[in-house]
């Protein structure tokens, strides 16, 4: 399983990077008809990321990854940070599946202030969902809702 989670976060990356790695700092802040920006996205899947690992490892949320939630809409970041963010938070994503690849995939997690149940496997399956939710194959187009 663990071989599907990292091809999956290679995936994303040369997506992300093919697609959005031309883009300048404004296009990637810009709101078009309201929406959200690139930067917005791209941070999301990075922090998503973490967060979902930080689940699928029996842990709660740290105040700093809150506050990082809190913050992926801001405005004004850079090219070389968003995408320092990204490359970092997905290097970081395959050495914490790897660790988790020791684990039994079927062992109770939960995840947000909820605490909705779920498994360290549906973990890994919300983190493939993240690539797969950032790339419309049909309009050629990253999804920006």
């Amino acid at each position: 399983m663990p071989r599907g989670v990292l091809h999956a976060l290679e995936l994303a990356n040369e997506d992300l990077q093919k697609w959005c790695g031309g883009l300048s700092d404004a296009e990637l802040n810009s709101r078009p008809a309201g929406l959200p920006p690139v930067a917005f996205h791209l941070r999301h899947i990075a922090r998503s990321l973490d967060r979902l690992l930080t689940y699928a490892e029996d842990r709660a949320l740290s105040p700093e990854q809150v506050a990082a939630l809190k913050g992926e809409m801001e405005i004004g970041a850079t090219r070389a940070e968003l995408f320092a963010e990204l490359e970092s938070a997905l290097e970081e994503s395959a050495k914490r599946v790897l660790e988790l690849a020791k684990a039994n995939l079927e062992e109770r997690r939960v995840v947000g202030k909820k605490a909705l149940p779920t498994t360290v496997a549906a973990c890994w399956c919300m983190s493939r969902i993240i690539r797969n939710d950032t790339w419309d194959k049909r309009s050629q187009r990253l999804r920006l809702f």
